[in-house]
């Protein structure tokens, strides 16, 4: 089963004008990359995500630079999810509305 691009926003995402939106997601850790303590939150079922602070965004988030302050340990959905990719194209605010409503007509 292959899935369908071809509504897919096209992507002008790049390391220079990325808006850090993914950092907002909530990021379940599934796997042990050596996400430092202090960046890890766990729920009343000993679920662990990651920290996110009052503003809403990662903790691990460098606010000035809008950079991964521990790249080298980010979690695995972190690594997996790509600078571009339709995901991250999907969560950008200028494309979430489109992509909502292009899920609920099919």
């Amino acid at each position: 089963m292959h899935s369908s691009t071809h509504n897919a926003p096209k992507s002008k995402i790049n390391c220079t004008s990325c808006q850090a939106c993914c950092c907002r997601l909530e990021v379940m850790l599934i796997s042990d990359t050596g996400v430092p303590a202090a960046h890890i939150s766990v729920d009343e079922w000993g679920a662990e995500t990651m920290l996110r602070l009052d503003d809403g965004w990662c903790s691990a988030l460098n606010r000035e630079n809008l950079l991964c302050s521990i790249y080298e340990n980010r979690p695995w959905i972190c690594r997996e999810f790509e600078m571009g990719s339709y995901d991250c194209i999907a969560i950008q605010p200028v494309n979430l509305v489109n992509v909502i409503n292009t899920k609920l007509i099919y």
